[in-house]
């Protein structure tokens, strides 16, 4: 297969076959997602996609790579986050070892020999672009980034390739099914949105929910998945630091069944609230005001 073809290797071959394959792996697509990730695999054009925390972007990500056996290369962004990191960096202590280890040889021949491959530590967005095989690359929280790493980002998400100055240019063979998320803690630069497919998650319906936890707790009786996605979407409407995700919402269903419970009440939400609520002034706030019974 040549370059070219190799380098726009579609994963999906329709919408529908983005549903079905997501929904084999446990996450349920609607439509309009499954259309934004079937352009961006067939454009060969990364997926920015964009929401509050715990609705399920990095899982999308993860669902992508098992649909297709693919491997997953994450790069978690934080505040500090620089080129080495991210890209690549060299094995200093290796290179002094092998510099000592030659004295006597010309510098060019030492030179050649310490800045190859044997002495290059790889990082996520180098490892991502080399890989023959499929590859989904995941730049989880890229608002949390500082500013300067989007210009690492633009060259790497314009060509999909790599400048290495003592190597010369590493083009990937393969473009990665390149996804990055946001919980927009802060605006990210047009230049880099204009290389990429947007996509809004949010919460989910109830309906939506109700399917998930079906899904995803099938010993779940429908009438309790009911009453969890019921008291979920109340905590949601409150003024809490951290509302629920669609995790913590899967983690209570989790938690009710293993207890053995087949209803919701008071009691047992005061019992089970630190599994949906992780902190104590949000939990006070809710035992005040909810009221499931």
């Amino acid at each position: 297969m040549d370059r070219a073809r190799r380098e726009h290797a579609a994963l999906f071959s329709s919408i529908d076959d983005v549903i079905q394959k997501l929904e084999t792996h446990g996450y349920l697509a609607d439509r309009a997602t499954a259309t934004v990730v079937y352009l961006a695999d067939q454009l060969g054009k990364p997926l920015l996609i964009e929401g509050p925390a715990g609705v399920g972007k990095t899982e999308l990500s993860r669902a992508v790579a098992a649909a297709n056996e693919a491997e997953l290369v994450r790069l978690q962004c934080y505040e500090g986050v620089d080129e080495a990191r991210a890209l690549y960096e060299w094995n200093h202590a290796k290179q002094i070892l092998r510099i000592q280890a030659g004295q006597g040889e010309g510098w060019d021949a030492t030179r050649d020999s310490v800045f190859s491959e044997e002495f290059l530590l790889s990082r996520p967005l180098l490892t991502a672009i080399r890989r023959d095989d499929p590859t989904v690359l995941l730049i989880d929280e890229v608002d949390k980034a500082d500013v300067e790493i989007e210009g690492l980002l633009l060259e790497v998400l314009s060509d999909f390739a790599v400048t290495i100055p003592e190597l010369g240019t590493i083009n990937a063979t393969r473009r990665p099914f390149t996804v990055l998320t946001s919980n927009a803690a802060r605006e990210l630069s047009e230049a880099l949105k204009r290389r990429c497919l947007y996509l809004h998650l949010d919460f989910p319906t109830p309906e939506r929910e109700r399917k998930i936890l079906a899904a995803r707790v099938p010993e779940l009786d429908d009438r309790l998945a009911e009453q969890v996605v019921r008291a979920v979407g109340l905590l949601r409407a409150m003024a809490l630091k951290k509302v629920p995700s669609v995790a913590e919402t899967i983690d209570w269903a989790r938690t009710l069944v293993s207890l053995g419970l087949d209803t919701l009440d008071d009691e047992t939400v005061s019992q089970t609230l630190g599994v949906v609520l992780k902190h104590h002034s949000d939990q006070i706030r809710a035992a005040a005001e909810l009221r499931v019974n």
